[in-house]
C-alpha cells in the first residue's frame, strides 16, 4: 500500500473546468502541474497550473506570494504537497472559491507556453540500460557494456542554454565528421540527425556545495519530471566523444515539455524497483529501502514521427516506438540524485536531470533512430510511403508520456514537440549513409 496517497488522488474527483472531467485530458484534476506561460510576447513569464484544456494563473489564487517558479520549486516538498491540496481543493467541483478563480483560468491554446522554470544547470545520465545493451552491440557484440555500468550512474553535463520548450524548430546542426576510411575529417551539416526519448527529472530543493544528499532524503530535492528530447548529431558524436564524451553533438539543442507533473500526482504509478539477480548490487549509498519498494515509475512513452510530406496531407505524426519508464531505467531518480552531489556537487531549484534514452528490451520499443535503424544500416519506412534512416529537414518529432493504473485517474504529460528547420543540406539517395558509425555512443 502506498501511503503517500491521499484524497487528490481519489478518481471520482471532478473539476469545474469541464475539459478536465474528459477521460482523454492529460490534466484532470488528479494531476495538476506547474509551468510558466505570458499571454503576450514581452509579458513577464507568470506561473499556471494546467487543469484541463486551461491554465490558472496561480498568482491570482492568493495561495503563494511568489512570482518565480524557481522560488516556488526550492520551497520543498511539504510546502508543495500543502499547495497541491489547496488548488485540488479549489477547483473541485462545488469549491466555494470557484466564482473567484474562474477570471484566473484561460484557455491553454490561448497563451504562451514557456520553460517550465529557469533552468540553470542540465546532466544527461544513461539510465536506459535496452539503449545502452543495443548501442553497445553496434560496435562491441560480446561485449555491450562497458564495465562501469552496473556499478556507476553514468553522466556528462549538458548545455542548459539550448534548451527550448515544445514547439520550436531549430537548424540541423554543423560540425565535424569523419567517414570511415583514413580521410581526413571535415566540417559539414549533420547527416545523421537522432532524437531521443527521455524524460527530465527537475531538482526542487536545492542542497549546499560540500554536501552529500543521502537516498533516504533524495527525493525530497525531486520537484517532478517532465518530458524530454536530447536531440543528437551521429556523426559529430562518432568523431569527438573519445576521450570527454559529447560536445557539439548535443549542445545545439534540447526540447522539454512546458509542464512539470510533480512527485505527488505520480505517486499512484509507483513501483517496486529491483535488480536482476546476477547483477552487482549497488553500493550502500545508492540503496534505500523507500527506493526498493516504490523507486521505479510506471509511464508509458510514445514517440511520433511527422514528416513535412504528412503535415502537407494533414495527417498527425506516426508512432514509430512505444517503451515504459520502469521497464527501461536501470537507475532510479533517486539513485541519480545520490550519485549527483556524493562529492559535495550543489544541486539548486530548476537544474536539470535528463535520464538518457528510455528504450524497451525489444526493438520496436527503441528511443532512438540510432538503434531502431540499426546504427544506419536498416530503413525505417513509414505509412506516407517514405524511408528514414536520420531526420529529415521539416521532420518533427512529438514524445508523449501517460501513466496508467487500474483504480486511478489517467494521467499525462502533455505535448513535446520539436521539428528539423530547412538547411542547405540535401540528403542522399539512400537518406544518410554517408557517414560511418564509428565509435558512436548513444545518450
Amino acid at each position: 500500500m502506498n501511503l503517500d496517497l491521499d484524497e487528490t488522488h481519489d478518481p471520482r474527483a471532478r473539476s469545474w473546468v469541464e475539459s478536465a472531467n474528459e477521460a482523454s485530458s492529460d490534466f484532470p484534476i488528479q494531476n495538476l502541474p506547474f509551468g510558466r506561460f505570458r499571454r503576450n510576447s514581452g509579458d513577464a513569464w507568470r506561473i499556471g497550473v494546467a487543469i484541463g484544456d486551461m491554465v490558472l494563473d496561480l498568482a491570482r489564487t492568493g495561495l503563494v506570494d511568489e512570482i518565480d517558479m524557481n522560488s516556488l520549486m526550492a520551497r520543498g516538498p511539504v510546502a508543495r504537497k500543502a499547495l497541491r491540496r489547496a488548488l485540488f481543493e479549489g477547483l473541485m467541483q462545488g469549491s466555494p472559491v470557484e466564482k473567484a478563480w474562474r477570471p484566473a483560468v484561460t484557455p491553454i491554446a490561448a497563451v504562451e507556453l514557456g520553460l517550465p522554470c529557469h533552468i540553470g544547470d542540465y546532466t544527461d545520465f544513461y539510465v536506459g540500460i535496452h539503449h545502452a545493451s543495443s548501442v553497445g552491440r553496434l560496435f562491441r557484440p560480446d561485449n555491450p557494456l562497458l564495465p562501469n555500468y552496473k556499478w556507476v550512474p553514468i553522466g556528462y553535463h549538458g548545455r542548459a542554454s539550448t534548451i527550448r520548450p515544445s514547439g520550436h524548430s531549430f537548424p540541423r546542426p554543423k560540425g565535424q565528421v569523419k567517414g570511415p576510411t583514413g580521410e581526413d575529417p571535415r566540417l559539414s551539416l549533420s547527416q545523421r540527425l537522432d532524437f531521443e526519448l527521455e524524460l527530465g527529472i527537475f531538482v526542487g530543493k536545492p542542497n549546499e556545495m560540500g554536501t552529500s544528499i543521502s537516498m533516504e532524503s533524495a527525493e525530497d530535492h525531486v520537484f517532478g519530471l517532465g518530458l524530454f528530447n536530447d536531440w543528437s548529431a551521429r556523426d559529430f558524436q562518432a568523431w569527438e566523444y573519445q576521450p570527454l564524451g559529447p560536445f557539439l553533438s548535443k549542445n545545439f539543442a534540447s526540447t522539454v515539455s512546458p509542464w512539470i507533473v510533480t512527485l505527488e500526482a505520480l505517486m499512484p504509478f509507483r513501483k517496486a524497483f529491483s535488480r536482476p539477480e546476477e547483477d552487482p548490487q549497488p553500493l550502500g549509498y545508492l540503496t534505500s529501502a523507500r527506493n526498493a519498494i516504490q523507486g521505479a515509475i510506471d509511464i508509458d512513452l510514445e514517440v511520433r514521427l511527422q514528416t513535412q510530406r504528412m503535415r502537407d496531407w494533414g495527417q498527425r505524426g506516426e508512432v514509430i516506438s512505444r517503451s515504459n519508464y520502469a521497464d527501461a531505467a536501470y537507475w532510479t531518480m533517486a539513485q541519480l540524485i545520490a550519485h549527483h552531489t556524493v562529492n559535495g556537487c550543489e544541486l539548486n531549484a530548476g537544474d536539470l536531470l535528463g535520464t538518457g534514452t528510455l528504450s524497451g528490451p525489444i526493438g520496436s520499443q527503441a528511443g532512438s533512430l540510432l538503434e531502431l535503424t540499426d546504427g544506419g544500416k536498416r530503413i525505417l519506412r513509414l505509412s506516407s510511403g517514405e524511408n528514414r534512416l536520420f531526420l529529415l529537414d521539416g521532420d518533427s518529432i512529438e514524445l508523449a508520456g501517460r501513466c496508467r493504473k487500474e483504480g486511478f485517474r489517467s494521467i499525462g504529460f502533455g505535448p513535446c514537440i520539436a521539428s528539423v528547420a530547412d538547411s542547405a543540406w540535401q540528403p542522399a539517395a539512400s537518406q544518410g549513409t554517408s557517414t560511418g558509425v564509428g565509435q558512436m555512443a548513444g545518450g
